[in-house]
C-alpha cells in the first residue's frame, strides 16, 4: 500500500471542508487510496465538537471582521483553535477499516508528527491528558479529526510560521496561560527555522514511513 500526496496551496477552510469530503466518498468506494492533504488556510478559527467550545472564542463578530478571521463550526473532535498562513495542515483521507482502532490512530499521527519535528531538530512529545505535540508546556501541533465509516478526514496544524498572536482571540484548544502556550518552528528556531517546503517534505515522509508501514 501506498499513501499519495495532494498539496492544495493556500484555500479558505469551507472550500477545503468541501473538497475534503468529496475525498471522503472517493476513498469509501474505492476510487482513490489513502491520501494526505496539505494546504495552508486564510485566517479561520474553527469550533471543534467539544461541549462548551465556543466559549473559549474571546472575539465578537465585530472584532473577527476587523481582523478579516473567519469562523467556522466543524465535525471534526477538539476544542477551537485558529489556521492561517504559515501553518501546515494535514487533511489524513485514510481507510481504519483494517483494523478499527481510533485510539491507535491518533497515536500514530502523534509520532509521526514527533518524528517529523525530530529530524527538524525539535525534541516534541506528547503531554498526558492534553492533546496534540508539545515541546515542553509550549504547543506546536494541533491535532483533531473525524471519521465517516472508517475513512478518516481533519488531522493535523503544524505551527510553521504563522502570526502567533491571533491565537490571542481564542483559548487555543481550551488550554488556558497557566497550563500552556502556542509556539512554532520559527519562534523555537529563529533563523534557522525551515522553509515550509522542507516541513512538507519530512512530515510527508513520516507519514508514509507510518501508515504505509501499518497497512502492509
Amino acid at each position: 500500500m501506498t499513501i499519495a500526496l495532494q498539496d492544495w496551496g493556500r484555500t479558505r477552510y469551507r472550500e477545503a471542508y468541501d473538497k475534503q469530503l468529496t475525498l471522503v466518498q472517493q476513498r469509501r468506494d474505492n476510487l482513490i487510496g489513502d491520501t494526505l492533504v496539505f494546504t495552508e488556510h486564510e485566517p479561520v478559527y474553527t469550533i471543534g465538537r467539544r461541549r462548551d467550545a465556543r466559549q473559549n472564542l474571546l472575539l465578537d463578530a465585530q472584532a473577527l471582521a476587523e481582523r478579516g478571521i473567519d469562523l467556522v463550526e466543524t465535525t471534526r473532535g477538539g476544542d477551537i483553535t485558529y489556521h492561517g498562513p504559515g501553518q501546515l495542515v494535514g487533511y489524513a483521507i485514510i481507510s481504519l477499516d483494517h483494523r478499527r482502532d481510533l485510539h491507535q490512530f491518533l497515536r500514530d499521527i502523534e509520532q509521526a508528527l514527533i518524528n517529523a519535528l525530530g529530524t527538524l531538530g525539535l525534541a516534541a512529545d506528547r503531554r498526558k491528558g492534553l492533546t496534540g505535540i508539545w515541546l515542553e508546556q509550549r504547543k506546536i501541533a494541533a491535532i483533531g479529526i473525524a471519521v465517516s465509516r472508517w475513512v478518516s478526514y481533519h488531522g493535523f496544524a503544524l505551527n510553521v510560521d504563522p502570526n502567533l498572536a491571533d491565537f490571542g482571540g481564542i483559548i487555543p484548544c481550551g488550554i488556558t496561560s497557566t497550563e500552556g502556550s502556542v509556539t512554532s518552528l520559527s519562534a523555537e528556531l529563529n533563523d534557522l527555522y525551515p522553509s515550509m517546503n522542507e516541513v512538507k517534505s519530512v512530515v510527508f515522509a513520516e507519514f508514509k514511513k507510518t501508515f504505509v508501514e501499518v497497512s502492509d
